[in-house]
């Protein structure tokens, strides 16, 4: 099937708004307890009602930024407010960090192990003190991305599994949520701290990362930049790697940078070559680098974020670049998503998939499926379609 710029447009702007944002208006709205549910089944029936930070905080951005960049709708602002609120009187401990879990009713339920939770609730109450101009708002985002700061060399603290000094790596995760995050509170952020942090980011990514030799993304390095010989060290995570060259392709506009944008959209390129399930079609989750049998028993599932963020990027990278691979490639990976993961008689999109494509989960939100990369990457896809017309 050939597409249309227009038509694409106009498709993932009819999905956004007319079936992605009403799913989640209607089914995960705690209106009791405050926040959000996120373990919804196929037809939207809560199945379970704890509270997964990331989660939280995520939809309080997605529906803040919905009304900052579509339409100053005062119900999306309404259900902004309803998560950010939960959040701020439940979501962090003493000091100011950032619990993974709640029960229901706001209790922790699992102590704040990593970074990752004040990332997304810094990008969560910047962009609702925007829309809200709450000062309260702005200074939470503030500490919370303070926390990021102070914490990214060692993102897991005193809840790290691992054996100090024995085998030192650093995770690609860390750098390129910051990068994003960092994009997220411009507006809040010193110029000058704003651009040192990307500019750092950007370094890290391209620099440390990205094998120059294969031209893939590695999940984690050593510190000195090297790779091991080991499980970690060999892991291929396709959807990180290309979720982070758009997330470079987005740094680099800003300077009209197009040497990294071409490498970024070159790295794309290479990864969905490595990674293309050329029997079943699809993107594998997770490959050994040299080949060998991966650690992570659902290696070859198809998850919808993967997908997702593989046609932001190229959307993205044909947009930029205009290079025919890119719109080559998009078109293929529309197929599939859309053929696969979008489900036209519940509304939203599935979320896992086994090896043959077939729904492997009957759902529609879980601990790690929420509001967040389904509207992201419809509302993306259509500004870069828009853009292009």
């Amino acid at each position: 099937m050939t597409y249309s710029y227009s038509t694409l447009a106009e498709q993932y702007r009819n999905s956004l708004l007319n079936d992605i944002i009403p799913f989640w208006q209607t089914h995960s709205i705690d209106w009791e307890c405050g926040g959000y549910f996120t373990c919804l089944d196929r037809a939207g029936k809560v199945y379970d009602t704890d509270k997964f930070v990331w989660l939280q905080n995520r939809q309080v951005w997605m529906f803040s930024s919905f009304y900052n960049q579509i339409e100053p709708r005062s119900d999306w602002l309404q259900i902004a407010a309803h998560g950010a609120d939960f959040l701020a009187q439940h979501g962090r401990d003493a000091e100011g960090n950032w619990y993974f879990a709640l029960d229901r009713a706001g209790n922790p339920l699992v102590q704040p192990y990593n970074i990752f939770s004040d990332c997304f609730a810094a990008m969560a109450f910047s962009k609702y003190a925007l829309a809200s101009g709450s000062e309260q708002a702005k200074q939470i985002a503030l500490q919370a991305y303070g926390n990021v700061l102070r914490r990214k060399d060692n993102p897991k603290g005193k809840y790290t599994k691992a054996y100090p000094g024995t085998r030192s790596l650093k995770s690609l995760a860390v750098p390129m949520i910051l990068a994003n995050l960092s994009l997220e509170m411009d507006w809040l952020l010193p110029a000058e701290t704003l651009e040192q942090v990307l500019s750092d980011t950007v370094q890290e990514v391209m620099g440390d990362f990205l094998d120059g030799d294969r031209g893939l993304m590695y999940e984690a390095i050593t510190p000195a930049g090297a790779h091991l010989d080991c499980f970690d060290g060999r892991l291929i995570n396709p959807g990180h790697g290309i979720e982070a060259m758009w997330f470079m392709m987005e740094i680099a506009q800003r300077s009209q940078d197009m040497k990294t944008i071409n490498q970024a959209v070159e790295v794309v390129l290479n990864i969905l070559e490595f990674a293309w399930d050329a029997e079943y079609g699809g993107l594998f989750y997770f490959m050994d680098a040299d080949g060998h049998p991966p650690q992570q028993l659902e290696w070859d599932q198809k998850l919808w974020w993967v997908h997702l963020e593989t046609l932001v990027a190229l959307a993205m990278g044909d947009r930029l670049t205009g290079r025919a691979e890119c719109w080559q490639w998009y078109q293929k990976m529309h197929d599939y998503a859309w053929s696969h993961f979008a489900d036209p008689e519940y509304g939203e999109w599935f979320g896992y998939l086994n090896r043959r494509g077939e729904v492997l989960l009957n759902l529609k939100g879980s601990k790690w499926k929420g509001c967040f990369h389904v509207p992201r990457a419809m509302y993306l896809c259509w500004q870069q379609f828009e853009a292009m017309q």
